[in-house]
């Protein structure tokens, strides 16, 4: 065979060894075992769904699926690695919804969200619930925002932290409704929310589920939740659009990601798998009682969603001028 043919031909084979060597790597995967990174410490929502979705597809790839947890820096440690690692989908990241926040609230993320990652398949989310010390004189949103707009600045909210979903949600509140109140920032939930329950603050956006036990205790007043629908957690409890917000949603979503070049008919198969397990009615029951809203869904669904959320916030906070201080 002359120079000619050979070099005619030599692309041809090459092209061809990497659609083989592409089919081979996805029939035969996986073949080791699977991490799922969770970007936060043990304990917490972040981490229990990781250990969830984790039991899910070992039991369907009959691998060994582990958690590792990565905290620091607002998640983006242990986002940072997966966005590093080898696009083998053996490295996946519980991620949450501070990963839209933090494109807009970090500087100089080391890894590029929509560059080095890709969503596998959304989860779920929880709604978070607007609660005030019950002797707090307003009795619903609307009372709410008459007496904040009566007194500017006279009004405090608690936050476990400058870039968290209760400070975020506190200042779309503002910035949608015009009202004005002080951001009182602790180091964590907790505190915060202590001080609400010995009213030293005057109201927090805290995650459902840690606040609704103290609600039915009558320790806190709840006026709203900021899901797209009532919680069935607190179904009597109207959510910031019925209470006359409109467009006001906000909730503490979690979704399984993947380097953004892992082939995909690997994605497919982790996406079906975690659809499936999310069918689970155990599942649904159980975590459903921890106030999480199952959602799953296609890998181009969980796309879009994602899509949605980073330009919802980078609207917001471009607007409002949110600083993660």
């Amino acid at each position: 065979m002359n120079k000619k043919w050979i070099g005619l031909i030599r692309p041809i084979i090459a092209t061809w060894i990497i659609l083989l060597s592409g089919t081979s790597f996805s029939q035969t995967w996986p073949n080791k075992p699977i991490k799922i990174v969770a970007p936060v410490p043990p304990g917490g929502g972040v981490d229990i769904l990781a250990r969830t979705i984790a039991q899910k597809l070992q039991a369907s790839f009959n691998v060994a699926t582990v958690v590792e947890n990565k905290p620091g820096a607002s998640a983006v440690v242990g986002t940072d690695l997966v966005a590093k690692s080898a696009p083998d989908g053996n490295t996946l990241l519980m991620g949450y919804s501070v990963l839209a926040t933090n494109k807009f609230l970090v500087k100089s993320l080391p890894y590029d969200l929509d560059r080095d990652l890709i969503p596998v398949a959304y989860i779920g989310y929880i709604p978070l619930i607007l609660v005030t010390p019950p002797d707090f004189a307003p009795n619903n949103v609307a009372e709410l925002i008459k007496l904040f707009k009566d007194n500017p600045g006279k009004y405090s909210y608690a936050s476990g932290g400058a870039g968290a979903g209760a400070h975020l949600s506190a200042e779309m509140f503002k910035y949608m409704t015009g009202v004005s109140m002080v951001h009182i920032p602790y180091k964590g939930n907790a505190p915060a929310l202590a001080d609400v329950l010995g009213g030293h603050v005057s109201l927090m956006f805290d995650t459902i589920t840690t606040s609704i036990a103290h609600v039915k205790s009558g320790k806190l007043k709840a006026l709203a939740t900021t899901g797209p629908q009532r919680s069935p957690l607190a179904p009597d409890i109207p959510t910031m659009i019925e209470a006359g917000v409109p467009g006001f949603e906000m909730s503490a979503w979690y979704m399984v990601f993947a380097p953004r070049k892992t082939p995909p008919d690997v994605l497919e198969k982790l996406n079906t798998a975690i659809n499936e397990g999310l069918k689970d009615p155990v599942l649904i029951k159980q975590l459903g009682e921890q106030g999480v809203v199952l959602v799953g869904g296609s890998l181009a669904q969980s796309q879009q969603f994602l899509d949605s959320e980073v330009k919802h916030w980078e609207k917001i906070i471009k607007a409002a001028d949110i600083k993660a201080e």
